[in-house]
């Protein structure tokens, strides 16, 4: 089993920036993929970024060249680092791992709230 602990969201305001982190804790070594996913009011859950265990990413077209993931391999952490927040980034935010056999395991979520 993984456990995943989102942390980091909250209130800010158009243009600026919010660091989320993801604490994984369980059996870690079976994992293969990170990713960050949102969700907003009314809308489907979409993928954000995700990053493979040889650091490859990839970002939906939306956050690319503001957001970044990222790993901190010693602390069993991912982070996703927003930048340039905008209005259209709303969401509650959700960290998966995937195991190499497809096995997902979720966060519980965290808010990101972009407001002037």
């Amino acid at each position: 089993q993984v456990q995943l602990v989102e942390s980091g969201g909250g209130l800010v305001q158009p243009g600026g920036s919010l660091r989320l982190s993801c604490a994984a804790s369980g059996i870690i070594a079976i994992l293969v993929d990170m990713a960050w996913y949102r969700q907003a009011p009314g809308k489907q859950r979409e993928l954000v970024a995700v990053i493979t265990s040889g650091g490859t990413t990839n970002y939906t077209d939306s956050v690319k060249d503001r957001f970044t993931i990222s790993t901190d391999n010693e602390k069993n952490t991912v982070y996703l680092q927003m930048n340039r927040l905008e209005l259209e980034d709303t969401a509650a935010y959700y960290c998966q791992a995937q195991t190499r056999f497809g096995v997902q395991f979720w966060g519980q979520g965290t808010q990101v709230t972009v407001s002037s």
